[in-house]
């Protein structure tokens, strides 16, 4: 009875859950990687408001791309955030350890079509 329930059962919502948890178990690396963020007030903190607060956003999105690619998971939710925040598809290509055409040609056609972006126009994206 067991067996049969293990090699029939339908899994879709076990596999979605356990792709969710290894998605949320990257990000949390990639910030235990770059470190904490600063305490509002310091120093460091006033350094990193503006652009330096994208940089580690566009940082940690690197970090866990690559984590995702390494675990054969399907990065297009940090692909599409690092296009979001302004990354270059070369970036985006080097976390990869991809050409540019190669990354573009992967999750390009993804990204436009979520953003609703032209197909030859990339919106500043």
């Amino acid at each position: 009875m067991l067996i049969e329930k293990a090699c029939t059962t339908d899994i879709a919502q076990a596999v979605t859950a356990a792709s969710l948890a290894a998605v949320n178990e990257a990000s949390r690396q990639a910030d235990r990687i770059l470190g904490p963020r600063p305490l509002p007030g310091t120093p460091d903190w006033e350094a990193e408001q503006g652009d330096p607060a994208i940089q580690r956003d566009i940082a940690t999105g690197l970090l866990q791309l690559r984590i995702e690619l390494a675990l054969g998971l399907d990065p297009f939710g940090t692909v599409l955030g690092l296009r979001r925040w302004g990354a270059t598809w070369e970036l985006v290509a080097r976390a990869a350890g991809v050409s540019r055409q190669a990354a573009h040609e992967r999750w390009g056609k993804r990204v436009r079509e979520t953003l609703g972006i032209p197909e030859n126009a990339e919106a500043g994206l």
